[in-house]
């Protein structure tokens, strides 16, 4: 609930509500002209939606830490999964410091572009394969597999193993639909056991015979005689598998969505595809694959006139400030051409998403090969309601049929 002054609106915030996840834009015009919002669900919540709060709150990593919520809050799937382990998600300096260092080497630009090719190759293969099937469903023939393809070629783990990495995944995520004091599905607990189970062994196999692949780099690295624990590789490891394909996944389906509503933007990027580098910028901005993210106040602090105490949980609305009306013109036109163009998708300051560069690669030889493999594609079902899975955090179709011919 909240307390608002007369003539406010008083705004919604509800994660575990299926109207509230499958289109949450109309929900956060209610945050913006105003300061962030306190509401009470299971614990106190701060709602930032405007684009200068969210901001500032991301780069301000001194007085909003980033470590994982303690226990009984809601959020114990990324206890039960990560352990007592650090990561450069869920962690402030100077432990943050050291392990961005460290895993850093996974995301270096030679090696990001080392992949450009095996991406060409999978992304046509998959869409050769649609099309001898007479048929094609983005999320499954294209945004499913292929970040989940690059992410195990990365890894140097068998390509077939797939499918049992993106069923991991998704039940994972799909644990954050279940409320506080639900009962937590047993599947869910046998994912994250095989998931641990799964790396631990891999990175066993790497000790025994090192590797060259981003396992074998990162079991054998060393730095200033600092490397990460067996626990820090194993979380690190595994928040690859889970981020690294799922919000690529769900660029890939949301920026198809919008190009497939907006007929003369995709037929802009069709006869034009030297603007696709502004058109995945616009499909981040526009629907990203991260609707928001968590900070916690290390201290009583004040934002825009709001005290948040310590125990708050700070919802940053990444999505919200990518639409915020003070920050981008007429925010809700998907415009391919839009600059500038500075949204927060990948977060920004200490945290700012280490794979963007390969997340931006992926997609654009997605839709680039999509378009030239497909010349007539649209959506085969303009009408039909949009179903999406995974989390409200999380932000994916879960299926886009398309028309072909």
């Amino acid at each position: 609930m909240t307390t608002e002054a007369p003539g406010v609106e008083t705004p919604y915030f509800n994660p575990f509500d299926p109207d509230f996840r499958a289109n949450p834009y109309p929900y956060y015009k209610r945050l913006y002209g105003r300061p962030p919002a306190l509401v009470e669900l299971f614990i106190p919540f701060a709602l930032v939606a405007r684009y200068a709060d969210a901001a500032a709150i991301i780069h301000d990593h001194t007085h909003f830490s980033s470590k994982r919520p303690p226990t009984g809050v809601g959020f114990e799937p990324q206890n039960e999964l990560f352990r007592d382990a650090a990561t450069v998600l869920f962690s402030d300096p100077p432990d943050h410091t050291r392990l961005r260092r460290l895993v850093s080497r996974a995301f270096t630009p030679k090696r990001i572009k080392d992949l450009e090719p095996k991406i060409r190759e999978i992304t046509t293969t998959l869409l050769d394969e649609a099309a001898t099937r007479g048929r094609f469903d983005a999320i499954a023939d294209l945004a499913t597999p292929l970040p989940v393809m690059v992410i195990a070629e990365m890894l140097g783990v068998p390509r077939a193993d797939y499918a049992r990495f993106k069923h991991w995944s998704d039940t994972i995520i799909e644990r954050r639909n279940v409320p506080p004091g639900g009962t937590v599905p047993q599947e869910h607990r046998r994912a994250i056991a095989d998931v641990r189970a799964f790396f631990a062994d891999e990175i066993e196999k790497r000790r025994q015979n090192p590797t060259d692949d981003l396992i074998g780099v990162l079991v054998t690295a060393h730095e200033e005689s600092e490397s990460l624990s067996a626990s820090e590789l194993l979380a690190f490891v595994i928040l690859l598998l889970l981020a690294g394909n799922e919000t690529t996944t769900n660029l890939i389906g949301n920026g198809m969505l919008a190009l497939g509503r907006n007929l003369a933007q995709l037929d802009l990027l069709r006869r034009d595809p030297a603007r696709m580098p502004s058109a995945i910028e616009e499909m981040l901005r526009y629907d990203g694959p991260v609707q928001s993210t968590a900070r916690h106040p290390n201290e009583e602090v004040e934002l825009a006139g709001t005290v948040l105490k310590p125990g708050t949980m700070v919802i940053v609305m990444i999505a919200a400030a990518n639409r915020d009306p003070a920050q981008f013109a007429d925010p809700d036109r998907f415009d391919i051409t839009r600059t500038p163009n500075e949204h927060l998708a990948f977060g920004d300051g200490i945290h700012y998403c280490l794979g963007a560069a390969l997340a931006r690669m992926e997609g654009a030889i997605a839709f680039g090969i999509a378009l030239e493999r497909f010349p007539r594609l649209r959506l085969a079902e303009p009408s039909t309601p949009i179903t999406y899975k995974g989390s409200y955090f999380l932000r994916g179709i879960a299926t886009l049929p398309m028309a072909i011919s």
